[in-house]
């Protein structure tokens, strides 16, 4: 299994409650709807907590502010995950949740990566 996983900031002109309402009732029915197409095996919404404990943790370490959410989404491999994406239906899904996105996510300063789970305990 691989994994893509995405870190989010909001789109500025939202409060980070909008935003994770947004993406929790709004863009996780759209892409749980295309599910399938892209051949995905499950999804999970991190989403950042307002909390002291941020600061604190930031702080301590000399970290950058933290992401508004963090989206994780399971395929069989890399090649299943290419297969899909690159399908007319999954080029053309793709375009339609990108365009959701630009609703609520700053493309600009967030990022997203292939990766590999392991595990330890």
């Amino acid at each position: 299994m691989i994994k893509f996983v995405m870190c989010m900031r909001r789109h500025p002109d939202m409060t980070r409650e909008q935003f994770q309402d947004y993406w929790l009732n709004e863009h996780a029915p759209l892409f749980k709807s295309f599910a399938e197409t892209f051949r995905a095996k499950k999804y999970v919404q991190d989403h950042t907590l307002e909390t002291p404990l941020n600061a604190v943790l930031r702080d301590s370490r000399g970290m950058l502010e933290a992401y508004d959410g963090v989206a994780v989404v399971w395929f069989e491999s890399e090649e299943e995950l290419v297969a899909a994406m690159s399908s007319p239906e999954g080029q053309r899904v793709s375009g339609l949740l990108q365009e959701d996105e630009s609703k609520f996510v700053d493309h600009t300063k967030s990022m997203a990566f292939i990766a590999k789970e392991e595990f330890v305990f």
